[in-house]
């Protein structure tokens, strides 16, 4: 019972730490990414009309509609420079986006066409070595020219001098790469129509199912657009974080395996004291499903003692872990300085049936051995 009651809570411990930080990720990657984004299917740029742009406006359920521009750029800081993802985006961005909330120095400005200011991660705030909050230097940015001819000339690149409002910091991988400045500016240094974007970035109603306003807009704009959703646009990652779970579950179950072995012995143990019982049983009348039976509810009994000792035990540690913040991360240089727990039902459910199985797998050899053996009471 005390070898199934660990498996039990340290499986329901690992699964709630485990929803605990795949929540926290993705609440930053949400902070990030909007919550649906239209982009072509082919090339770097699409063109919108006003009349698609009227569709997409008139399906249920969008909030808001924000349009993007984006393309590789060198950030130039003196004798200093990094290569960066440049975005630049419109008024109505902070509406499909929580970045602002997310700025650490300075403050939230992109400027305009003709005084362009960016937005730094504090990756690339470090890689250029300047502080975006105190900083009045502009910085050069080059951007590639789509008009050159040859591009290992010098006309390839289009530059200008651009200065830091701020910097943001959501997560490492987005800090590293990512600044953030205004859409016309971009559009101006890349030879771009003013209805020319790399994507639209939407951000939905609270109740609206996603998967219908996708197959909306997806009927509205046709094949030649890409329309995703937020765990979509990061498929790859959520896939990884789901595999990993399970992964962990299936190595966990092995503590559940080494308990059900000790269950083995145990009511194998039990048959070879009670011979003489299941021969005065049988000599009554008993049948070997009823013999059976027996071994097969002591087992079970077993598994919901330690099963349900230590779900009990892991619930405890769990709520106390989200109240008290019991155990702290090292290091120091995550967002959190705790471990985050995060429990759902249905973690409890899967270990529950998952011991009951392991239960019954554990005492039906020594059950049947009870049932299908000759005892004498004269032996």
């Amino acid at each position: 019972m005390l070898a199934i009651a660990v498996g039990a809570a340290a499986l329901i411990i690992v699964l709630s730490v485990f929803n605990g930080f795949e929540d926290l990720v993705k609440g930053l990657y949400g902070d990030f990414y909007a919550d649906m984004r239209i982009a072509p299917v082919k090339g770097k740029f699409m063109t919108i009309s006003p009349a698609q742009i009227n569709s997409i406006n008139k399906v249920a359920g969008i909030q808001a509609v924000s349009f993007v521009t984006e393309e590789k750029a060198v950030l130039v800081n003196g004798e200093v420079q990094t290569i960066i993802y440049l975005k630049g985006v419109d008024n109505n961005y902070l509406k499909v986006s929580r970045l602002k909330s997310h700025i650490v120095h300075g403050k939230y400005d992109v400027g305009n066409a003709d005084n362009p200011l960016i937005i730094l991660g504090v990756g690339v705030e470090s890689a250029i070595a300047t502080d975006a909050g105190a900083s009045a230097e502009p910085f050069v940015i080059y951007l590639p020219n789509r008009n050159a001819e040859h591009f290992n000339t010098l006309d390839a690149m289009n530059s200008a001098n651009i200065s830091a409002s701020g910097s943001f910091l959501v997560q490492q991988e987005f800090d590293n790469k990512y600044a953030f400045t205004n859409l016309p500016f971009v559009q101006y240094m890349l030879d771009l129509q003013p209805n020319q974007y790399s994507s639209i970035e939407l951000a939905l109603n609270p109740d609206v199912n996603e998967n219908k306003v996708q197959q909306q807009l997806q009927a509205v704009l046709g094949k030649s657009f890409s329309v995703q959703t937020r765990y979509q646009q990061n498929a790859s990652l959520f896939g990884v974080m789901q595999l990993e779970k399970w992964v962990i579950y299936c190595i966990l179950c092995l503590i559940l395996l080494i308990a059900a072995f000790n269950m083995i012995g145990a009511l194998t143990m039990l048959v070879l004291e009670k011979q003489k019982d299941i021969a005065v049983l049988k000599a009554m009348g008993a049948t070997n499903q009823l013999v059976q039976g027996i071994f097969l509810n002591e087992g079970l009994v077993l598994a919901g003692v330690g099963g349900g000792g230590g779900i009990l035990l892991a619930f405890l540690i769990c709520v106390a872990q989200i109240k008290f913040k019991l155990i702290k991360l090292e290091g120091g240089t995550f967002l959190i300085d705790y471990y985050p727990v995060k429990m759902l039902p249905t973690d409890f459910v899967l270990v529950t049936i998952t011991i009951v199985i392991v239960a019954l797998l554990a005492a039906w050899l020594p059950s049947r051995k009870a049932a299908q053996q000759f005892f004498s009471l004269k032996s």
